[in-house]
Parts: C-alpha cells; structure tokens; sequence
C-alpha cells in the first residue's frame, strides 16, 4: 500500500515529544514515525536527558539501534553527533535509514543521508535544507509514514503542537543571509540556540 511522509517542524524537544505520542496514540506505529532533535533543552544541559529519551546510544550505532522498542519511539531515542548541528536525539526509520546510508560509519556523518532519505520520502530538497538548519539551530523534526486515510490525522496532530511553516521559516533565514544547511558550519551553542528561540517565539510560523 502507497503512503505518504507527513512531515512536521517545530522549535522544541517537547512539542515534537507531544507529537510522537499523540501519532502513536491515533495508531500510527511507531516503527513509521521518526524524530530527531537537537540537545539543547536546559535538562539536556544539566546532564539529565529529556523526558521520555534513552541514553547509551553513541554516534556509529547500528541503524537497527534506532528503530525504537516496545514502549514507544521515544524510548529508543539515542544520542548522536551531526557536523553542522551538533548533539541530536533520533530515533526511528528516517535516521535508521540515513545512518544505513553511510555503511554504519559515524552518525556525524549522516546529515547528507538525512537530507537524502527526506527527499527520497518526498520532501522538495529546499525544504530538507530548512529542516536540517532548523535543528542546528535548537529545533526539531518529526516525520510519518502513513496510509492515505490516516493523512489527515497525522497532519492534524502535528499542527495541534505548533508545527512550523518551512516556507515562512525559510524566508525568515533568508532574510538573514543564509541560503542553504552547510554540515562545515558551526554548531550553534547553547546560548545562541536560546536567542533563536526569543527571534521565534515557540511554535510560531512567522
């Protein structure tokens, strides 16, 4: 059966958390639903990890080590490290695939094979370049596969948790001077991520 990646956008660990339940919840399976986030949460920086995430998954794990478990994706959440973004959360298809595409190598360098696996899902490639700057700068992204009667679903689900506009969002980074996600750039710090979040404010479209 044909589906279709639902994709949503958002400016924190805890509204795409919100999400990954509330999908799981309408009986999506979590084996179809993916997020990856960056690490930059005030608990994050005190050492303890976000609500619900694992720890002991490092960068290099095996794709199947993503794919979450019995109690949900977001207890399969591991920790890895992307040039460009720096320290993220994943789990799920999307980044078992990426981390597929480069044989096993380093998670750090599959930020090309996240673009790649969204644009083979469907995802125009400008919106994959937003997706991934959006995370380097403190944010986060959950995707969906899903059967043509439950799009509707999905895409309710994730606009009732403040689901970015990429458009807007890409028009706002723009305007700034940037053109596209660049993995040689710097991680942003925590500090810069938490002046990105007052230039937009939490689950605002722009």
């Amino acid at each position: 059966m044909t589906t279709t990646t639902v994709t949503g956008l958002y400016d924190t660990y805890d509204a795409a958390a919100r999400t990954v339940r509330d999908l799981e919840a309408a009986h999506i399976p979590y084996a179809d639903i993916s997020m990856v986030a960056h690490r930059s949460d005030a608990t994050v920086a005190s050492g303890t990890p976000p609500s619900g995430a694992a720890t002991g998954t490092e960068a290099g794990a095996s794709a199947g080590a993503v794919l979450g478990g019995a109690a949900g994706l977001l207890a399969g959440l591991g920790m890895f490290a992307i040039p460009g973004v720096g320290p993220v959360v994943a789990a799920g298809w999307l980044v078992a695939t990426a981390v597929g595409a480069v044989a096993g190598a380093a998670a750090g360098g599959a930020t090309g094979g996240l673009i790649g696996s969204l644009t083979s899902a469907g995802v125009p490639k400008k919106q994959a370049h937003v997706y991934a700057e959006a995370v380097r700068r403190g944010g986060a992204l959950v995707t969906a596969r899903v059967d043509a009667g439950l799009v509707a679903t999905a895409e309710a689900i994730m606009q009732r948790h403040g689901r970015i506009d990429p458009t807007a969002r890409e028009k706002a980074y723009r305007n700034t001077g940037w053109r596209e996600f660049d993995e040689t750039s710097a991680p942003f710090t925590p500090a810069e991520v938490a002046r990105e979040r007052t230039i937009y404010p939490t689950g605002s479209s722009i």
